[in-house]
């Protein structure tokens, strides 16, 4: 979601705002590439005795999956790169054939898709996404939470107080983040140019298409499709059940209203950005899928 000078900030007082709150991209970024870079290596050393082709080909497979996001400009050199890092976290935790991946990849033709769509008109109304791509602290700020629920496994067998975190646990809490991800990519892409002016989540009056904290009927349909499909992904790759789908497409609907909330009633007074919201949201959506599962 990005301002809109008819809302709480002209141009200058957003870009003012965009750099002020940088230190939170900046947050985000060490909350999740430190441990989880660390987590990543010690199991590509665990691996590298017990079956050495493990670390060989989630490597290969980040590398193959970076390039290609930075090919088709869905992300600048950075975000390429710390997408590589996510998609060698999320095939390690569940390699093979059913793996973490498809539930990704998923997510990647999706916004690849929403973002093109409707170009023209979103460069009109000024809300277009950057041509370079997505930044590094963007792609962690919307996969980060599905990369460190997938290395909490292996952290868990040595701390009594993650053991409830279980490999099924696991495989539901980041296909929920990952579905809001998708979600909220879609809600905001395709509600910027299809229907009827947006309304805001808190008091639902009319508001400019982009403004934080907007809700459309296009958009919401869009999301919950999105959602749809990362859980159907998922549901293929993990053999989920109905009520484990349920579980998901649940947690990514209320994570995606976490973010309009967030957006309405943080984001558009300049106390969080982009990033830090989109964060917190797609963690919203895993405790909820968490909380749902343990319950």
């Amino acid at each position: 979601m990005l301002d809109r000078p008819a809302n709480v900030f002209t141009h200058e007082q957003n870009q003012l705002r965009t750099s002020r709150l940088a230190w939170q991209s900046r947050c985000v970024l060490v909350l999740v590439l430190l441990p989880m870079t660390a987590a990543l290596l010690l199991e590509c050393i665990v691996f590298a005795a017990s079956n050495p082709r493990l670390p060989i080909s989630a490597l290969g497979i980040g590398t193959v999956l970076a390039l290609l996001v930075w090919r088709f400009h869905a992300a600048t050199p950075a975000g390429a790169i710390a997408g590589g890092l996510i998609a060698a976290a999320l095939y390690l935790a569940v390699p093979g054939w059913r793996t973490a991946l498809w539930p990704l990849v998923a997510l990647l033709l999706l916004t690849l898709a929403a973002t093109r769509f409707g170009r023209t008109r979103k460069e009109k109304l000024g809300v277009a996404e950057d041509p370079r791509g997505r930044t590094a602290s963007q792609v962690t700020a919307n996969l980060g939470i599905a990369a460190l629920a997938a290395l909490t496994p292996l952290l868990s067998s040595g701390h009594m107080a993650l053991r409830i975190f279980s490999a099924e646990s696991m495989r539901l809490v980041l296909t929920a983040a990952l579905a809001e991800a998708a979600a909220d990519t879609l809600s905001s892409e395709f509600g910027e140019v299809l229907g009827s002016e947006p309304r805001l989540i808190t008091n639902l009056s009319t508001v400019p298409a982009g403004t934080d904290g907007a809700i459309s009927l296009a958009g919401t349909v869009a999301g919950l499709n999105g959602a749809a499909v990362v859980t159907a992904a998922a549901a293929f790759a993990f053999r989920f059940t109905i009520l484990q789908a349920g579980i998901v497409m649940a947690a990514a609907i209320a994570g995606l209203f976490v973010d309009s909330l967030l957006g309405a009633l943080v984001e558009r007074r300049g106390w969080l950005n982009n990033d830090a919201v989109n964060f917190l949201s797609t963690l919203s959506a895993a405790l909820i899928a968490l909380a749902l599962a343990l319950s």
